[in-house]
C-alpha cells in the first residue's frame, strides 16, 4: 500500500513538472567555468563535462570566462535561465569572494543552487628552476633576505591560489609581491617564462611542467601530501606549522533551476565521480573526489565561507 502510494505521488509530481523539465535534457548544455583554459577549474570540468555529455545523451560544452577573479564568469552563470542548460564549474572563490569585495553582482548563496561538490585540491608553491630556493624553508629565507622583491602569481585576485600566497605571508612572516592574472594558465605561462619568481596553481595544472622540470615543486597546500606528488612535501611539514589550504571545485545551476533536474544532475554527476576511470584519473591529477548531496555542498560553501573570512580579516586584506 506505501509503495503504490509512493508510486503515485511521484507520477503526480512528475506530471505537474513543465514539460521541459520531465524531458530534460532534449539539447546542448552549457558549463560555465570562470577562468582560462588550462587550469585545475578547467582540467576538472572538462572531465565532467565529457562524461556527463554521455550519461545525458547531450553535449556539455565548457565554455570559458575568465576575469575579476571569477566573478566574471559566476555572474554569467547565476543570471542564466534556471533551466538546467547553464550550469557553473564553482571552485573556492565563491566562498572567498564575499569578503574580497564590498559588492558583488551576485550572491552565491540566493543566486546559484549547489548540485555535487566535486573534487578537493591542493595547490602547490613552485618556483622558477632560476629561483635559488629548493624548499620552503629555503625559499623563506630568500623572501626574508629580499623583502618586498619576490613575486608570486595566482589565478587572479581573490582566487584560492591567490590566498594561499598570502596565508603563507601571514604564518611565515615574509613580504612577496602578488601578481594577479586571468586563470591559472595564464599564471603558469608567466612562470614558466621565469617573469614571477613563485606561483601557487592546482597541482593538476602544475604536474607536467614539475616532471618535465620546467618548474621547481616546494610544497603542497595540503595537510597532507598529494598522492599524485608524494615526494613533494605539504608546506606544513616543510617548516610552516598550521599551514593548510585547499582548493575545490564543484558543480551549481542558477537558482531556480527545478529540483527534479537538480538531483538529475547530481546522481549523474556523483555516479561519474564514483567510476573507476574517472576516479583514477583525477587522483592521477592530483584531486581527491568528493561527491556530496546538494544539501551537503550548501553546507560545505558555508563553512568554507566562514574559515576564509578569518583569514582574509587576519592577512589584512581590505574589500575592494
Amino acid at each position: 500500500m506505501k509503495t503504490t502510494a509512493l508510486a503515485l505521488a511521484t507520477l503526480a509530481t512528475l506530471a505537474a513538472l513543465p514539460a521541459a523539465a520531465q524531458n530534460y535534457p532534449t539539447r546542448t548544455i552549457r558549463l560555465v567555468v570562470p577562468s582560462s583554459p588550462g587550469g585545475g577549474t578547467d582540467i576538472t570540468g572538462r572531465i565532467i563535462a565529457n562524461k556527463l555529455a554521455e550519461a545525458l545523451g547531450q553535449q556539455v560544452v565548457v565554455d570559458n570566462r575568465a576575469g575579476a577573479g571569477t566573478i566574471i564568469g559566476i555572474e554569467i552563470a547565476a543570471k542564466a535561465p534556471p533551466d538546467g542548460y547553464t550550469l557553473l564549474m564553482g571552485l573556492s572563490t565563491l566562498a572567498i569572494n564575499p569578503s574580497m569585495y564590498a559588492k558583488l553582482p551576485y550572491d552565491a548563496i540566493k543566486d546559484l543552487a549547489p548540485i555535487s561538490l566535486a573534487v578537493l585540491s591542493p595547490n602547490i608553491l613552485t618556483v622558477h628552476p632560476s629561483v635559488p630556493a629548493k624548499t620552503v624553508k629555503e625559499f623563506i629565507a630568500l623572501a626574508k633576505a629580499k623583502p618586498g622583491t619576490i613575486t608570486f602569481g595566482s589565478a587572479g585576485q581573490a582566487t584560492s591560489p591567490h590566498l594561499s600566497g598570502e596565508l603563507l605571508k601571514v604564518l611565515a612572516k615574509i613580504d612577496i609581491v602578488h601578481v594577479p592574472f586571468k586563470g591559472s594558465g595564464q599564471s603558469v605561462i608567466s612562470s614558466l617564462a621565469g617573469e614571477i619568481a613563485a606561483n601557487f596553481p592546482s597541482v593538476p595544472t602544475a604536474i607536467p611542467y614539475i616532471k618535465a622540470g620546467k618548474l621547481r615543486g616546494l610544497g603542497v597546500t595540503t595537510a597532507k601530501r598529494s598522492q599524485a606528488l608524494p615526494e613533494v612535501p605539504s608546506i606544513a611539514e616543510a617548516g610552516v606549522p598550521g599551514y593548510e589550504a585547499t582548493q575545490w571545485f564543484g558543480v551549481l545551476a542558477p537558482a531556480g533551476t527545478p529540483r527534479p533536474i537538480i538531483d538529475r544532475l547530481n546522481q549523474e554527476i556523483v555516479k561519474l565521480l564514483k567510476s573507476p576511470d574517472v576516479r583514477d584519473r583525477l587522483i592521477a591529477d592530483g584531486t581527491d573526489p568528493a561527491p556530496t548531496t546538494p544539501e551537503e555542498f550548501a553546507a560545505y560553501i558555508k563553512s568554507e565561507t566562514e574559515k576564509w573570512t578569518k583569514v582574509i580579516r587576519a592577512a589584512g586584506i581590505k574589500p575592494q
